[in-house]
């Protein structure tokens, strides 16, 4: 028998590939391994020669990036005794490496093209030790804390004599890279209450001296060949929610590379003239080349989860059933790396089957993953709805949703309006109206599927999801009779309070709510807060106390509301994590709410027991 099976511990059993970079012949990538007994987690940089198969490890460590001349890697560690932030700069073969600069907070370090400055992108703030104080809005942002007078600070450092030989600040949210000798920055711009995310100014700066080339643009800087800029956005946004696209800038000269692609990109950079990117598509997220025209590189039912391109394409790739591994394309695919092949080998994965239906007046995609069960019984059901509005199901890798059909669930999810990987007009479709027409897109979802499988139990079905899919579950438990059971994780309930406290909501809400708040009905209307008196299912409410994305107050205000009116409600709230401490918790903390997780559908849906003794569950 295997001792490998799903349960709240299986996540620490896989290994975790992120941010490949590529030079010549040389690939470097971060493996992260879950600690569970340290309650840490572990990641090491791996750097491996493509034509000898040769790797060499450096652990603690993260970020690499290897020079252009292939001969050196820099990479950061985190010191915790000081509580910062160190950039090493190591020799390729020997692996020998210095310390060449220590910083309290940094975002991004990338080399120039001469191979020995490195543009390192941080912050600084006030840091007093009894309180912060800001002018400015939002007072916090998710992940970041409060910002306390943050200034985004570029530093030019030379790794020979490890000094920084230049350095200048600019406004929260900035980002710079290098283009030639010069640094394109991209500033958010201001004017009145700042839209961040939605207009910025970019400024080609060289020598303490600076010009600005575009102004309130809705797009910014993110590569650039030394002679062409690649743009990321859009000229001019109405919506925020509108589709992100690609442009190049050259000479004063702005061209769009994907003007008749009616898809959102991802992921981008462009080498020597030629663009690739990635570009969500009906539940994949897909990779080209443009070189005047667009040619597909990788295309099919998986994610690429980040990419590097250089003399080869190297690309991460995942699977509904598999997680990110390591793969090349120099005119053919080949997988370079299978970390977790011999740990899948050991356990039982489910293939989503693929369903379409038509919602209203749309066209929508669903899928549904069919658990083992015995012919003639019949299986409860799990609906999740995604995060966004502007999210996406589809073919990659999601933990609940394998454990609980490995649980003998069925799991169903649905891409309805709103949702990416569509047209833009799909994409905005759920502006002033939220949980209108994108609810009845799932509900019509749920009834198609029923029709396909007639061992789905229509009495035991229950919901969940995270942010608007935690809202999802608070909205769908107050509207329909349906749900037996939900678990609505750092989701809104009132949206009020959610545009003021939110660190995006005085932007994010007013566009997908509405204008208006204080005297906008829709703030009220489309909120579950005010229809709980309708909840006759028992829903667990589970909430990180550092999400400034949703507040805290959304989910204990629709728990003590319930609580008041007689419901069966209970609420966990995880002393640390921000908005996506399901993926981003300590490892002890993500097995803990998958135990939370797994343990109330099963005692909801399958068992029909009373209560949810937590000490007793969690001892178990």
């Amino acid at each position: 028998m295997s001792s490998i099976e799903w349960n709240e511990k299986t996540f620490a059993k896989f290994a975790y590939l992120d941010d490949p970079r590529t030079r010549g012949n040389l690939v470097a990538y971060v493996l992260t391994k879950a600690n569970l007994e340290n309650n840490k987690y572990e990641s090491t940089i791996v750097i491996e020669d493509l034509e000898t198969g040769k790797r060499r490890y450096i652990e603690n460590a993260s970020m690499p990036r290897i020079s252009p001349d292939g001969k050196r890697i820099a990479f950061m560690r985190v010191n915790e005794e000081k509580k910062k932030s160190e950039i090493w700069v190591a020799d390729i073969e020997t692996l020998t490496a210095k310390k060449v600069l220590e910083a309290k907070n940094v975002r991004s370090i990338e080399w120039n093209e001469d191979s020995r400055r490195l543009l390192v992108v941080g912050f600084k703030r006030r840091d007093d030790e009894d309180f912060v104080f800001d002018d400015d809005v939002p007072v916090w942002f998710d992940r970041l804390g409060f910002f306390d007078g943050e200034k985004t600070t570029f530093w030019v450092l030379d790794t020979e004599a490890e000094e920084v030989i230049e350095e200048f600040e600019k406004p929260r949210f900035s980002s710079g890279i290098w283009h030639g000798d010069s640094i394109v920055v991209s500033v958010p711009h201001r004017e009145g209450i700042p839209q961040y995310f939605k207009f910025w100014d970019i400024y080609i700066w060289k020598d303490g001296e600076e010009e600005k080339v575009l102004e309130k643009v809705s797009f910014q800087a993110i590569d650039s060949d030394g002679k062409r800029i690649l743009l990321y956005g859009k000229p001019e946004k109405k919506y925020m929610s509108e589709h992100d696209k690609l442009y190049i800038y050259e000479d004063g000269k702005i061209t769009g590379i994907m003007d008749e692609i009616d898809r959102e990109a991802g992921q981008a950079k462009i080498k020597d003239g030629k663009v690739y990117f990635t570009l969500y598509e009906e539940g994949s997220v897909n990779l080209y080349v443009w070189d005047g025209e667009v040619k597909e590189i990788a295309k099919g039912k998986h994610w690429i989860m980040g990419f590097d391109v250089d003399k080869v394409v190297v690309y991460l790739k995942e699977t509904a059933t598999r997680l990110r591994e390591l793969y090349v394309w120099d005119g053919e695919e080949r997988q370079l790396t299978d970390y977790n092949g011999l740990i899948f080998k050991k356990l039982k994965t489910f293939e989503p089957k693929h369903f379409r239906f038509k919602s209203l007046d749309l066209e929508i995609d669903g899928w549904y993953i069919k658990p083992e069960i015995k012919e003639g019984e019949k299986a409860p059901v799990i609906v999740f709805v995604h995060g966004g509005p502007k999210g996406m199901y589809g073919y990659y890798f999601k933990y609940e949703m394998q454990l609980m059909a490995s649980k003998g669930y069925y799991i169903v999810f649905v891409n309805p309006r709103g949702s990416n990987g569509y047209s833009e007009d799909f994409a905005l479709r759920v502006l002033n109206r939220t949980g209108l027409e994108d609810f009845q897109d799932i509900m019509n979802g749920i009834e198609e599927f029923f029709k396909l499988e007639p061992q789905a139990d229509r009495e035991r079905v229950g919901i969940t999801g995270i942010s608007y899919g935690g809202f999802m579950t608070n909205w769908a438990l107050t509207q329909s009779e349906l749900f037996k059971a939900g678990i609505s994780e750092n989701g809104i309930s009132y949206w009020l309070t959610s545009y003021a406290f939110s660190d995006i909501g005085l932007w994010f809400d007013k566009e997908v709510i509405g204008e208006n708040p204080l005297e906008n009905e829709n703030f009220r209307k489309l909120s579950p807060l005010f229809y709980a008196k309708n909840v006759k299912a028992p829903i667990l409410l589970i909430h990180s106390l550092e999400d400034y994305r949703c507040p805290l107050d959304q989910s204990v205000m629709f728990y003590h509301v319930l609580k008041d009116l007689g419901k069966e409600a209970y609420i966990a709230i995880f002393k640390r994590g921000p908005h996506g401490h399901s993926i981003t918790g300590s490892p002890k903390h993500r097995m803990k709410r998958y135990k939370l997780f797994m343990e109330f559908f099963e005692r909801k849906l399958k068992k029909y027991e009373e209560g949810f003794d937590v000490e007793k569950i969690m001892k178990e």
